[in-house]
């Protein structure tokens, strides 16, 4: 009868069930720390990382980003924590935490802004061009036909 029961209690898995990767807090890029500078106001940094997930009251200078990750399927978790410092007068001050901050090379190097697209190597499948302004449109012309 023992031997019985403890055949049964070890199943072997041959259908495992999915587990979801769990996702929390703020997603802070290498790009995104590195647009930080001395001086931002609360504002600036708010749109550049997002809004923090800890804001405390008694620290009201400081505000973390927090980030967990947990593998579903080996059930590594990742965490990553960045702090922001702000100044008396709300300007920030200083960053700690595990994202490095970025070179003066990546600060001072011009960023465009623009694109430049040269109009003689846009192919056929292109899209149309506009009708020209004198041209009436399928309502224009049916205006025009009753006569408004």
């Amino acid at each position: 009868m023992a031997l019985a029961l403890s055949a049964c209690s070890n199943v072997p898995r041959i259908v495992t069930e999915y587990r979801i990767d769990v996702q929390q807090g703020n997603v802070l890029t290498q790009e995104m720390v590195s647009q930080l500078r001395p001086g931002l106001t609360r504002d600036q940094v708010r749109f550049i990382l997002g809004t923090p997930l800890l804001s405390d009251v008694f620290h009201g200078d400081r505000w973390d980003y927090v980030f967990r990750l947990q593998d579903g399927k080996t059930n590594q978790v990742t965490a990553r924590n960045f702090s922001v410092f702000f100044g008396a007068d709300g300007l920030l001050t200083r960053v700690t935490g595990d994202v490095e901050v970025g070179t003066v090379a990546e600060l001072t190097a011009p960023v465009a802004r623009t694109q430049v697209v040269d109009l003689g190597s846009v192919g056929a499948d292109a899209a149309p061009l506009p009708p020209p302004e004198d041209e009436r449109g399928f309502f224009g012309r049916m205006m025009q036909t009753i006569g408004l």
